[in-house]
């Protein structure tokens, strides 16, 4: 089973799996390989026992927010181009029809996806996709470079919808805000949706607990924060930006679980006019 970063994309999917109602992913569990299932169980199990109950409520409504925000920019554009950086085992290119998707990951991280959905193409679990597996460390700015110049290749001029999941709350804080706003650099993004802590919720002590049981397991020790006006900053003025009681009440139409007990993870979502094609880019 891995390690590290990589074990985080394990629970995701248990987290998911546990709730397939709110999180409409009937995917989730198909990522986690037969022979690692007790023990990703187990492991979650160990988890919420000690450290965080509601992780499977809050990945879920996560999910869920970030889907219907790709769903609504397909249907503005079913040609969009979906870009997602931290993809770990998300299912959003096999969720919905986009034509061409690109994922981002760590290398060891991007390689288990690769080989992960080939097994499960083989199978006819997944539909054929066109999608690109792009292993990068987005600390680097060399690395967010060469994805500028793939992304800009790989639309040729399309809209891009670009995802940031469970990411930049990893990276330091230059670096996170370098990847926030990302998708301005590729020339035809439609729509930015990050996830983020908030940088009031620095003192959280459920969060305090929550790094403590990842670090042991080789997560950086580092995080980043941001305020809701460091993303305008980056993103532009009009945002939504939505914690886990707003998307409580989006989906579950009342709050279950207040946000002093959750990992306090928001979603910034940003939608924008493509800049101009330049001549000769299609």
């Amino acid at each position: 089973m891995h390690c590290g970063v990589e074990l985080t994309a394990y629970l995701v999917n248990e987290s998911r799996a546990r709730m397939p109602d709110l999180a409409e992913d009937p995917l989730a569990a198909a990522w986690i390989p037969d022979g690692d299932r007790p023990a990703v169980r187990e492991l979650w199990d160990e988890f919420a026992g000690t450290v965080y109950p509601h992780d499977d409520l809050v990945v879920s409504l996560r999910g869920r927010y970030i889907a219907d925000t790709l769903a609504r920019s397909l249907r503005k554009d079913p040609d969009t181009v979906l870009v997602v950086c931290g993809a770990g085992f998300s299912s959003y290119p096999w969720l919905l029809p986009f034509r061409t998707a690109l994922e981002v990951d760590l290398p060891a991280m991007a390689e288990a996806k690769r080989a992960r959905t080939a097994q499960l193409v083989a199978s006819g679990v997944l539909p054929e996709r066109d999608v690109h597996h792009h292993a990068a460390d987005l600390s680097s700015p060399a690395a967010r470079d060469e994805l500028v110049a793939l992304v800009r290749t790989l639309a040729d001029g399309r809209p891009v919808a670009y995802v940031a999941e469970g990411l930049v709350f990893y990276l330091p804080s230059d670096a996170a805000r370098a990847v926030v706003g990302l998708g301005a650099r590729f020339g035809t993004c439609v729509v930015t949706a990050v996830s983020y802590w908030p940088a009031a919720a620095a003192g959280s002590q459920v969060l305090a607990d929550q790094r403590q049981w990842f670090r042991s397991r080789s997560v950086p020790e580092e995080a980043a924060y941001l305020t809701h006006h460091g993303l305008t900053s980056l993103l532009g003025k009009e945002i939504e930006d939505c914690g886990p009681e707003d998307l409580q009440q989006r989906y579950l139409d009342r709050v279950v679980v207040p946000e002093s007990d959750l990992i306090p993870e928001y979603v910034a979502v940003s939608w924008n006019a493509p800049a101009p094609v330049e001549a000769g880019a299609r």
